[in-house]
């Protein structure tokens, strides 16, 4: 301002040269800004924001999947192959990474991590998220704000997994990882062999107990209690403690090493008669919003820090880690309106939502949904942190943005003059859509007016349909109306229709086009009303807020965003409702990258038909395939999940692909170890590879629950993997809402062309799939079968499994004998962890992500 003043003051040459001199350096500055600022990607997609630009280039010219056309996989795959190399031609993008190892060893501190470019985070949960949020910051997860703290180090994250907080501790203090960031107890004795960060919270150990369970309300109270606590962390230590400073009391201690997932000792507690267990208050409290058959008690300790931990010479991250953590940390939310200059000064921005399948879920370990997506990028814009609240289903949306219980509700929420006299406004609308009549298959389709006489008519509890309905009954049309029950969803009164338990029902026309195309039961009918437009909600007052969505929503309906978040949530999965099939003819190749498939598959113990039968399901043959959520190439590979196999994007070269996709698949396999049967592995790992193992367990815990077996796919998990769209059941799971009808038609979908595939085709390693009929699993296991210590089944092999101590693997090797499975659950009383010597009889003792 002083330079603009000065200038009025200089003769008109001057000032023109001392302007031109100016804009040069200005643009300059801006120019170096572009090259070495942050860039706005996730870094875990690019180390640089070259990389970066790179990156987009690559995905915006795949295109989009595969089309459904007549063409052969052969041919769809030769012209994908010449698309994609003059695409490469044409591009000229940097040549993807080579495979940046993690298992090395770095001791250094700040500077020799980007001499390596990759910055090492462990945590105790393989999930990028360890349960659906429900209540919370969810832009201020450990995940999260780990890979914005690498996005502005310019770094790659990478993500390790250890089974106990001691171990991540080892880990980092041996250079096998540079940065604990998980809930970690910051505590003297730790101090002195790895350094703290700042404190991300602090919290203090409470008692955890079934509803049933011993009174815990004061530690006095415990009687020949079991502590049973997670080994290797500060809850063994605060359990020990209680044991001493209560001899009186016959307490006893019990150290468990978690398998797979944290709710197993929830079910031990819950189950075991006077069994307690320690955890954080903040954790417990999140909990026990899922978990209704736990109680919380007395706080035992005091308040402790919570932080993350690096070496104790890594100073220089230190401090950067420190400095970052300052400037994003929300440590508390006041008491404030929900007017546009309180939500700017407070940094976080209030978002009411149903857990559901358009609006706000969990897959594949990330945070999706339409309406979540939206208003992310909203606060995004104007660098608020958000916190979701998830309202429970027997409560109207509506009521709760109308009491300023939050700042901004959605849940592709039809704008309607009933919401308004409720007490809310409505911003500029989204997307417009019509309502159908959808009813089950079996009975009359309700094609026009005149078919709705007689007819019943189901509806949600406090939904848009009850006004179209109601309409239609004050037109003269002879239609029953019935509202369903609060708590049921509008997935559970779909199910019902496509169980025949309900007539019809009502439902906005892009759901009812993807239930019709996933179900069979399922037809669309009658459409009913004029496209409805749907928009966000404000509380009625708050324009100035409302005037920032508005403006928000202008730019954003006219973006590239907002048409691929309409493809990703309002249209079919193109691969799961296709027509097209795949071509299966005896002595030819099942794909033209059957070579590439069988090396990645050997290498890591896949029968390669079962693989190339996943890839025909992902893609189609198509190397340059991109989802709308952006998942790349042959196995449509996340990035994200790319980048946490070790393979950052771009990855659709074909073999970069594979040995992505095919390494996950191991990954997730290697997380379903005994108890579970090894013939059902396959299902359960391709299952969690579609829709994210944290699903898949909510799934066998409901399984047991209902009285099914929990490790059994077919006819049993895939059962309760359903249900999960049902608030009765996702309500009390860890993480929620499921969309479980398409991780069931996933499975079955290649099991029938995996069958296919084996009859035409010959494999080293290779599986028998069980028909429809009966569910049952029939596996012939060969000599060569044994890989790993792990069995898989031929379908060219005698039909029993080899007897004996030692078997042959491939090669010289020995196969040990395998034990025998075990239930997936445990009975009461039991323990489901084994101390550190049963690591080698094949047990898995991951991290639960409860906490050290």
């Amino acid at each position: 301002m002083v330079t603009g003043r000065r200038l009025l003051f200089l003769p008109h040459s001057v000032a023109l040269l001392l302007a031109i001199f100016l804009i040069f350096c200005l643009s300059g500055c801006d120019r170096e800004e572009k090259v070495t600022g942050p860039t706005s990607a996730p870094a875990v997609e690019a180390t640089s924001t070259t990389d970066t630009d790179n990156t987009a280039d690559t995905v915006s010219e795949a295109g989009e999947a595969a089309p459904l056309a007549e063409e052969t996989p052969t041919e769809l795959a030769q012209e994908a192959e010449k698309t994609t190399e003059k695409f490469y031609e044409q591009a000229k993008p940097v040549a993807e990474e080579p495979v940046k190892q993690t298992q090395y060893i770095e001791t250094g501190d700040l500077s020799a991590l980007r001499e390596r470019g990759i910055i090492r985070f462990v945590s105790l949960t393989g999930d990028n998220e360890g349960y659906l949020p429900r209540k919370a910051i969810v832009t201020q997860s450990h995940r999260e704000l780990a890979e914005r703290l690498a996005q502005r180090l310019k770094l790659e994250p990478r993500w390790l997994i250890a089974e106990t907080p001691q171990q991540a501790i080892e880990m980092v203090q041996e250079g096998r990882a540079d940065i604990v960031a998980e809930n970690l107890t910051d505590t003297a004795e730790r101090r002195e062999i790895v350094a703290f960060s700042q404190p991300i919270q602090q919290t203090s150990d409470v008692l955890v107990t079934g509803v049933n369970g011993p009174d815990i309300s004061d530690v006095k109270n415990l009687k020949g209690t079991e502590l049973i606590v997670l080994a290797g962390s500060t809850y063994a230590e605060t359990a020990k403690r209680l044991v001493e400073e209560n001899p009186g009391a016959n307490l006893t201690v019990r150290e468990v090493y978690l398998n797979a997932e944290r709710d197993t000792l929830f079910d031990m507690v819950s189950k075991v008669d006077n069994a307690v267990t320690v955890l954080h208050k903040g954790i417990a409290e999140d909990t026990l919003q899922y978990r209704h058959d736990l109680k919380m008690g007395a706080e035992v300790s005091e308040p402790e820090n919570i932080a993350w931990a690096m070496r104790l010479d890594a100073k220089r991250l230190k401090t950067r880690v420190n400095n970052f953590l300052t400037r994003t940390l929300v440590t508390a939310l006041p008491e404030r309106t929900n007017h546009w200059h309180a939500i700017k000064k407070s940094g976080v921005l209030r978002f009411a939502t149903y857990n559901g399948p358009t609006s706000y879920y969990i897959w594949r370990g990330t945070l999706r949904g339409f309406d979540y997506a939206m208003v992310k990028s909203f606060a995004d814009k104007h660098k608020l942190e958000l916190k979701v609240i998830v309202v429970p289903y027997e409560e109207d949306l509506v009521d709760w943005v109308a009491q300023g219980k939050a700042d901004i509700g959605s849940a592709t929420t039809t704008i309607t003059e009933e919401r308004r006299k409720k007490g809310v406004e409505f911003s500029e609308p989204f997307t417009e859509t019509p309502q159908n009549i959808i009813s089950n298959r079996k009975k009359p389709q309700i094609a026009t007016l005149g078919d709705l006489a007689g007819r019943t008519i189901v509806l949600r509890a406090y939904s848009a349909f009850i006004e179209t309905a109601e309409t239609l009954k004050e037109n003269g049309l002879d239609v029953n109306i019935q509202i369903a029950p609060p708590d049921e969803s509008f997935a559970e009164v779909l199910n019902k229709v496509a169980a025949g338990e309900y007539d019809a029902t009502i439902e906005d026309g892009y759901i009812a086009k993807m239930q019709a195309a996933l179900r069979p039961n399922l037809q669309i009918g009658l459409q009913v009303s004029d496209p409805l437009p749907q928009g966000l909600m404000v509380k009625k007052g708050n324009n100035d807020l409302l005037k920032q969505v508005n403006r928000f929503m202008r730019r954003f309906t006219s973006s590239d965003e907002h048409e691929k978040l309409l493809a990703a949530y309002f249209e079919p999965d193109k691969h799961l409702v296709q027509r097209i099939s795949a071509r299966v003819v005896p002595g030819e190749d099942l794909s033209p990258y059957d070579k590439l498939v069988k090396k990645n598959s050997l290498e890591r113990d896949f029968d390669w038909r079962l693989i190339t039968a996943q890839m025909w399901q992902e893609s189609n043959f198509n190397p340059k395939a991109v989802s709308p959520v952006g998942a790349q190439g042959l196995l449509q590979v996340m990035p994200r999940t790319g980048a946490d196999m070790g393979y950052p994007p771009p990855l659709f070269e074909p073999d970069r692909n594979l040995e992505a996709g095919v390494k996950y698949m191991e990954w997730i396999r290697n997380r379903f170890k005994d108890p579970l049967p090894l013939s059902e592995k396959l299902w359960f790992t391709l299952a969690s590879y579609n829709a994210g193992l944290g699903h898949v367990y909510d799934a066998q815990r409901l399984a047991k629950e209902l009285g099914l077996d929990p490790t059994k796919w077919f006819d049993n998990v895939e059962v309760a993997m359903l249900k999960l769209s049902e608030p009765r059941y996702f309500e009390k799971a860890r993480y929620g809402y499921a969309r479980g009808a398409e991780p069931v038609a996933y499975v079955r979908k290649i099991s029938k062309l995996y069958v296919a595939y084996t009859n035409v085709a010959e494999g080293e390693v290779a599986g028998e799939i069980p028909t429809e009929s009966s569910g049952a699993l029939t596996f012939r296991v060969s000599a060569q079968s044994c890989r790993y210590d792990c069995w898989t089944p031929s379908a060219c092999a005698p039909l029993q499994r080899p007897q004996g101590q030692m078997s042959p693997r491939s090669g010289d090797a020995p196969c040990p004998q395998q034990s025998a499975a075990r239930p997936s659950l445990q009975e009461p009383g039991q323990s489901p962890l084994l101390p550190p010597a049963a690591e080698a009889a094949g047990w898995n003792r991951s991290g639960s992500g409860a906490s050290p």
